[in-house]
């Protein structure tokens, strides 16, 4: 029997992309998964279609900048399946373009979904996973987290914070809860829709020819989740073989 099975997942950014390939994956392997994104209908059709599946499944509308809202989440797994073994920090926005371009907004919105969204995350789950004595935290990052290219020096700022907070949470929790970071390179999503700058629109239509569906990152999320709750998987970098930075 898979070691995922009847864990209890709360997956964040879970209406596209990413989460909804994991939230897929994992209530196919036996979890319980509770989804939260801004997009309600989204979460509405995508649990429809895993319990469709046999699956189980929880949603909730989620702004990842609202921690009472991050909160209501945990609450909501804690409620309706009595624990919760995994946040799957995995909301973004990628509104790339040049610094000279002055983006002041789109600069503050990065900031406050991929930092502060993760940061409330660990604010919210983990006060349970120390209750609990066990818990596991998984940070989606980026290949940004490693290098910065042009237009995306915000964007790959906020995940070098996140590759941060990551590695600071866990030197501190050790013992009963495991870390992981997921550092996924090009990957089909809707990121780049939220481009606004044409420069950066171009290049980043050039950029994701090789992608990754979204199930590559979705499995390497699983593996990490299905050690045996004595290894603790760090790190995880997936590129497409065709990226070679």
């Amino acid at each position: 029997m898979s070691k995922i099975n009847g864990k209890v997942v709360v997956i964040t950014g879970a209406s596209s992309g990413i989460g909804e390939a994991t939230a897929k994956l994992l209530a196919s392997r036996g979890a319980h998964v509770v989804i939260g994104a801004r997009r309600v209908e989204r979460l509405e059709a995508l649990a429809s279609l895993i319990e469709a599946e046999r699956g189980s499944v929880a949603y909730q509308q989620l702004d990842v900048t609202n921690i009472d809202q991050m909160q209501t989440i945990i609450h909501l797994a804690q409620s309706r399946f009595g624990r919760v073994d995994v946040v799957v920090n995995n909301a973004g926005v990628m509104p790339l373009s040049p610094l000279e371009a002055l983006k002041v907004d789109e600069w503050n919105r990065m900031i406050d979904v991929n930092i502060r969204g993760v940061l409330h995350g660990i604010a919210a789950g983990l006060p349970v996973m120390k209750e609990q004595r066990s818990g596991h935290m998984i940070n989606v990052a980026s290949i940004g987290a490693y290098e910065v290219t042009p237009t995306a020096a915000v964007y790959c700022a906020t995940k070098y914070a996140v590759r941060a907070i990551t590695e600071g949470l866990r030197q501190e929790v050790g013992g009963n809860i495991r870390v992981t970071l997921v550092s996924p390179g090009v990957t089909e999503s809707e990121l780049a829709e939220s481009i606004s700058d044409d420069e950066a629109r171009e290049l980043m239509k050039s950029y994701r020819r090789d992608a990754l569906p979204a199930s590559a990152i979705a499995r390497a999320i699983a593996y990490a989740i299905e050690q045996p709750e004595d290894v603790d998987v760090n790190e995880l970098v997936i590129r497409p073989i065709a990226q070679l930075a």
